[in-house]
């Protein structure tokens, strides 16, 4: 099976997954913020944010069209999009690209809702492969206990309400995100991601994430400046 490689560019990239209410993107926010503090050209990039089909999407959601399959074809021309246009053409640059999810985010959520898993990984072959991805690992029952004391409900899709899985949202959505941790879990070993305790302070998690950071663009660093 084809898969995703090592990029030669000079650039940075590092990418935040888990499942929601792990707190990535609160981590992604202050890596940040401290990366631009320390003087770093850093460019931020999210899920599912591509111009080219972001009308289409939500109006896919909004009339509760999207199949599976539509679902996972769409998120890919998104990702293939800003890939091509954003994040390639930024570490070319030599920028530190941060990426609130990546292609594990489609691996874990487009075979959970019944997609095979060899085709979803085929369909973002050509992805390349981050610095770091660093997972978010969280008990379910921490994560639901973060999202329903922020929030007032869930909605349709990010609920799995599509699947059946339940009639009630919560309920649904407490079934959906369960199956995508197994997922996740799955691709710790498979693709080498980098395990954040998501239960420990949150300085705690940012001291790990920045240490780890500090070192490869430290090693990039060395690497340039090498005769």
């Amino acid at each position: 099976m084809k898969r995703y490689g090592e990029h030669r560019f000079p650039g940075k990239l590092f990418v935040v997954e888990g499942i929601d209410g792990s707190g990535k993107s609160t981590q992604l926010s202050l890596l940040h913020q401290w990366l631009r503090a320390e003087g770093y050209g850093t460019v931020f990039s999210e899920w599912n944010s591509s111009p080219l089909v972001r009308d289409t999407t939500r109006r896919g959601k909004k009339k509760k069209m999207l199949t599976p399959a539509t679902f996972c074809l769409i998120h890919s021309t998104d990702f293939a999009d800003r890939m091509e246009h954003n994040i390639i053409p930024l570490l070319k640059a030599g920028a530190v690209v941060l990426c609130d999810r990546y292609i594990y985010t489609a691996f874990a959520r487009d075979v959970v809702r019944g997609m095979d898993p060899k085709w979803v990984r085929e369909l973002y072959a050509f992805a390349v492969k981050p610095t770091v991805a660093f997972y978010f690992r969280v008990p379910l029952a921490v994560a639901m206990n973060r999202l329903l004391n922020g929030r007032s409900g869930f909605k349709f899709y990010e609920a799995g309400m599509d699947l059946d899985l339940s009639g009630d949202p919560a309920e649904s959505f407490e079934i959906f995100q369960g199956r995508i941790l197994e997922e996740y879990e799955k691709m710790v070993p498979e693709f080498d991601l980098t395990v954040v305790d998501a239960t420990r302070p949150i300085e705690e998690q940012q001291a790990q994430m920045r240490q780890l950071v500090k070192a490869k663009l430290a090693q990039a660093k060395r690497l340039r400046v090498a005769p």
